[in-house]
Order: C-alpha cells, then structure tokens, then sequence
C-alpha cells in the first residue's frame, strides 16, 4: 500500500507553559464559558505536553484516567496554535458530540478565529440520485419503510448537510437507508446528474477548506485503506492529527487493512445484474441464466460447512472439505459472468458499474489463496486467511497479522504532530502492548491519574464461591451472586457481559427473579432497542437494569445516581476460537515471548479497565464495581489486573457491599434534609 502523497505544511510555533496555566487557571476564559469548570492539574499538564508535541511535530501518546477533562486538554492547544488539524474520535456520536458541544465551547472561550467542518462516511448523506431512483421504483420490504421514504424525501427539502443523523423520525438502524445512500460501489462520482449538489462532495469540500476538521476513526482508517472517504486529500495538509478513543486504533486498523468478501456480496450482485441487465439489455443475454450458477455456488460455498456459526483459519479446514472446490467453481462462474458484463457494459452505465463491482468481488476471491493459513502480499506483508459462517452467508477474511509496519508506512513523509489519547493505553504504567500494536516503539508516552478519590468514591466486590468461568452453570452463579448486589443498590446497575449467550440467559433469569420477588427494577437489554434508546429509558428510569455485551463496555456515560453498580460477569479475554489471535500469539512464540503475558492478557486489562470505567464519572459519584470471575484472585495473573484499575477499596463479602449502599443512601436523605 503506497504512503499518502505529503505536501509542505506550516510549523505551527511554539506555546509557554505560561500561557497554558493562564489558559487553565481559576481566572482563565475557560472557566467563564463552562459553568462547572474548575482547574485541573492533570488538565493542564496534558495541555503543555500537547502543545509541546504540536510545537515541536512530534508523536505523544497520552493516557488520562477518567475525569482529566482530555478533550479540553488537546482542543486548547490545537484550536490555538495547530494549524490544520484532524480530530478522529471513536464513534459517530463522539464525532457530533465534539462538532455540536465540546469543539463549538472551547472556540468561543478562546475566541479561537477557527473553521470546524464534520466528515462522515457517504452511507451518513442522502443520495439524491438513490433516492429519486428509489421512489421511482422502490423495493419496499414493509410498511415502516414506505413511511420513512416520505420522511426522507420531507427531510431532503430542508437540509444543508444531507446528514441522516439529523433525521431522528427515521431510526439508524432502518433498511430504507441501504436504498437511499450510495457506496463506493454504486456511485457515480462527477458523471452524476446531481454531481453539483452532492452532499457527500460537499462534506468534502468543506473539510477541505476547514481548519480543525472531526473524523471517526473508521472513516479515517477506510480512506487511508480505500482512499475514498475525503480524509486522503485532507491529511497531505495537517500539520496536527489527534486520535481520541486511540485504545480502538488497533482493531479498527486490523478491520480495515484487511479483506473481506462474503456470499452476501456475491448474490447481492447478482441480484443486481440481473434487474439492470433485463432493465437496459434485456435482449443482450439470458440474464437469468447467466446469474444463476454464481447465486448456486455461493449458496454451495457456505453450504460447505453444517454449522451455524463457524470460525476457522484455512489450516483448519480439512484438505477434503467441499469447501475448496465451491470456491474455485464460485471464481469460475463469476468469470463467465463477467464476461457477459464486458460484451453489455456499455448499453448502460448501471451495467457498466455491475461489471466494476464484479470484478472487484473476483479480485479479492483471488487473493484468498487458500494453499496455506498466511499469505504474504508484494510488499511483504502477513495476512491471516480465514472463513466466518453465519446462518445464511460465510465470509473469507484476510487480516494482517500485525498493522504495525502498515500503519508506520502511513506515518512517513512530511513531519507533523500525531497524538494518541484514552483513558485506557496502558497496563499499570506500561505502554508496550499499545506501541508494539502501533508500530509507536521509540515514542514517549505519559499517564496523567484521574483526579477522582476511588478510594472514597468506590468498592471493588469479588464475590466468594463462584465456580470456573468455564462452567455451564456459571451464568445461574453470577446471577445469584449479583441479586442481593442489585437489590441493595436498587436497581441502578450495568450488568456487562463477555457474550451475548450470557447477556440472553441473564436476561431471562432476571426477569423470572424480578417477578417473582416483586422488584420494581426496569430491565433493558442489548438487543431490544438501539443503544441510544437504551441509555435514554435506562437513566429515565432511575432505578433501572441494563444488560449488555461489548457495546456498552465504553463511550457510555452515566452520571449520578441513576448508575451505582457495574457487574461484569467474566475477565474479557478474546474467544480462544480466533483464527487472528491464534496466529499473533503463534508468532509471538516463535520470537520466545509468551501469548498470553505479552498479548491476552494486556488486551484483557485494557478492555477491562473501559468497562469498569463506567462506574465513576464525575467527583459526586459513588458506587460498586463488581468483577464475579474468581480467576481474578485464584491466579496469579489476577494481582496485575486489579492493580491496572482504579484504587478502589476491596472486598469479598456482600455485607460491606449493604452497608456501603446503605451509607450512601443515608448520607442522600441527610442531603434532603439540609
């Protein structure tokens, strides 16, 4: 993969330390903008190492515990003196969150003279030429839908930004939006009728003119992949680039640097060759014909395994599965089709794109040589092969083993400041696990504490008598443990669970024991209802029970009283059945390092400490981490894990988990009183 094209940038000059105390301080023009501010020493000592960073066009990674107020600390001296700057956050709502509130506060507390632009992915805008196609002649899989294109065609009258999350009628999660966006597949770039009023070029247009533009880093990690995203032509000029949320850098990279091709692709396709062929070409082919052997060998190749789910590298698959040779006859029969496309191609420009699509779709069935579990490419890069069955559809993955050398080519060429920030990067201190991830080996790296006093505001309970993790019962056991726990925080808990097996059979248990005992506690489930409608009926209720998988484990905030348990039922080590991790940690062994010391376990404190993370959010906040995996004290292993989270005060009884509960609330009635 070729390094993005780097043009001349300005230096941005240098700050004093003086200036950022000044900035910071009790008197400071943040304080006058933000009701609650008050300084921080972690705050401020963050904002000097940055500015000293953007001055100086080097790297920082830069760990800050919960509650340092790290967004401040990168936005004040990036809106002051970083030239053209990219922000890249973990997720769209953090993007809108820092666009809408936090970027929008901090200029008009500096009087920062600063353009801000927001860059989505093209499936975040309207198409309008998707659109129009799809009220001409939609495919209306129900009723909701029919509804939701009105709203959709209202909204497309009124809006600047053609920005779907602007759009709350019509949920995130609708199958209208797949109808009504385009991909890169299907677009049409300048040739289209409506190029002019794009919004997804203007979008880009605006980044480009902007001074400080906001990202996400799927966005950020598709361009550099795909170079379709706008962030390409954007980073050449930045002299500053922050990632925030940086501890998901490394999977999204992994996502994004590899491949992936599905059977769903494959018929999606053919479904699609088939409409335009008999729409512009119906007397060019036998359509039909000519789509299905490719919708029969695709159909075959996840046939090629019985289960319902699997995960298997190649050298998993048996030499004599059926597997191979369905996909050797899939490539067959995508050729033939493809030759049909070329001799059609230019009755119409629909048939044209069908081609394009399909040969891409060939050329990555290419690369997955399945001869052996890794495949180097040109430039000598490792990837992982490997297939993933769903219920009706099977993907072939190809995944680098490591985007360290990938990410470090990205990186090269005209200097520029990069900077790395979470609350979680480290492992008691010890930054090796993220760098050696990153390719960031020689970089400094600094830890600022979060200014909460854990030992006052919290109790870390690990119940005594649970059986193995492994058990079949334990789930019924973490549910017991954890009842007389919700029961005297009433309700008010996040039950975080490592798989959504467990997060089903909770759901069901706790339901059958609310009931039954008359507990008045709300019960929200993963699954039920978006997260964002989740979290709104969960800090509505006041005393409710949220049960949810990985989703929720970080970027959620909930402060006060409306949280005051966090249960996590298991240590969250990745499923031993992954074909990636098998590999990484087969690698690491051959270099005389051990897998599990050197990569499971740091990963597993890292995504921990998010989880425990949604505990205490704010300096009023008190409440119970529970962690219900007895490995945490019967291995030795366990003392480094709870060393890495904050220093709550422990304990191994329910009773002191009563009384804490109970000291709260009556310290909240004398509250009242006052």
């Amino acid at each position: 993969m070729s390094s993005i094209e780097d043009t001349e940038a300005s230096v941005p000059q240098g700050i004093h330390d003086a200036e950022v105390e000044r900035l910071f301080g009790a008197g400071g023009p943040l304080g006058g903008q933000v009701g609650s501010y008050r300084p921080r020493h972690a705050q401020t000592e963050m904002a000097k190492a940055i500015a000293e960073a953007i001055a100086g066009q080097t790297t920082l990674i830069a760990e800050a515990g919960t509650g340092t107020g790290k967004t401040f600390a990168y936005l004040v001296p990036a809106l002051l003196w970083g030239g053209k700057v990219i922000v890249s956050t973990g997720t769209k709502n953090l993007q809108d969150q820092l666009y809408l509130r936090d970027i929008p506060t901090v200029r008009k507390a500096l009087s920062a003279p600063v353009s801000v632009a927001l860059l989505k992915g093209r499936s975040n805008y309207v198409c309008h030429f998707h659109l129009e196609r799809t009220l001409q002649n939609g495919r209306m899989t129900s009723r909701d839908d029919v509804g939701y294109l009105r709203e959709i065609s209202r909204f497309m009258k009124t809006t600047s930004s053609g920005d779907k999350a602007e759009l709350s009628k019509v949920p995130e999660n609708a199958l209208i939006w797949n109808l009504v966006t385009s991909t890169r597949d299907t677009c049409f770039g300048a040739e289209c009728q409506y190029y002019q009023d794009c919004f997804v070029m203007k979008a880009r247009k605006e980044a480009q003119q902007a001074d400080v533009v906001v990202v996400n880093h799927h966005l950020f990690f598709a361009d550099v992949a795909l170079k379709d995203t706008g962030v390409a032509e954007l980073l050449p000029t930045a002299n500053t680039v922050i990632f925030d949320e940086a501890h998901q850098l490394p999977e999204t990279a992994t996502m994004f640097f590899g491949d992936t091709v599905s059977t769903s692709q494959v018929l999606e396709l053919c479904r699609d060759v088939l409409a335009e062929g008999l729409s512009h070409a119906r007397d060019g082919a036998d359509w039909a014909k000519v789509v299905a052997p490719v919708e029969k060998a695709a159909r075959d190749l996840r046939l090629a395994f019985p289960e319902d789910i699997v995960r298997l590298a190649v050298n998993q698959i048996a030499p004599s599965s059926v597997f191979f040779p369905a996909l050797e006859t899939l490539r067959d029969n995508m050729d033939d089709m493809i030759a049909v496309l070329e001799k059609q191609a230019e009755r119409a420009e629909t048939i044209e794109q069908c081609r394009t699509r399909a040969i891409e779709l060939s050329h990555q069935l290419e690369k997955w040589n399945g001869a052996q579990d890794k495949a180097a490419d040109e430039e000598g890069q490792t990837y992982v092969l490997w297939v993933e069955a769903f219920t009706s559809s099977l993907q072939l993955h190809r995944t680098p083993l490591s985007i360290a050398p990938i990410f470090n080519k990205q990186r090269e060429g005209v200097p520029r400041t990069w900077i790395f920030t979470s609350a979680t990067l480290a492992v008691k201190n010890d930054f090796h696990h993220y760098t050696s991830q990153m390719g960031l080996w020689d970089e400094p790296a600094k830890s600022w504490p979060s200014p909460f006093d854990y030992e006052q505001q919290g109790l870390l309970y690990v119940p005594n008598n649970l059986p193995q993790p492994n058990s079949y019962e334990y789930t019924d056991a973490v549910i017991d443990a954890a009842l007389p726990a919700i029961i005297a925080a009433g309700g008010r808990t996040f039950l975080l669970c490592t798989t959504i097996r467990a997060v089903n059979r909770a759901a069901e248990r706790l339901r059958e024991e609310f009931e039954q005992r008359g507990l008045p506690f709300p019960l929200m489930v993963q699954g039920e209802a978006g997260r964002t409608e989740l979290l709104d009926r969960f800090r509505a209720s006041g005393n409710g029970v949220l049960i949810g998988s990985q989703s929720f484990w970080e970027g959620v905030d909930v402060r006060g009283e409306a949280l005051s348990l966090v249960i996590i039922d298991k240590l969250p080590f990745s499923p031993p059945d992954d074909p990636v991790l098998a590999a990484r940690i087969a690698e690491l062994e051959k270099k005389g390092l051990n897998g599990f010391v050197h990569h499971q376990l740091p990963a597993a404190i890292i995504n921990l400490k998010q989880g425990a993370g949604r505990l205490i959010r704010d300096e009023t906040d008190r409440g119970v981490l529970m962690i219900c995996d007895p490995r945490l004290i019967s291995k030795g292993y366990g003392r480094r894990i709870w060393q890495s989270l904050p220093p709550f005060k422990r304990t191994r009884e329910i009773g002191m988990v009563e009384d804490f509960f109970a000291r709260r609330a009556a310290m909240a009635a004398a509250a009242g009183e006052d």
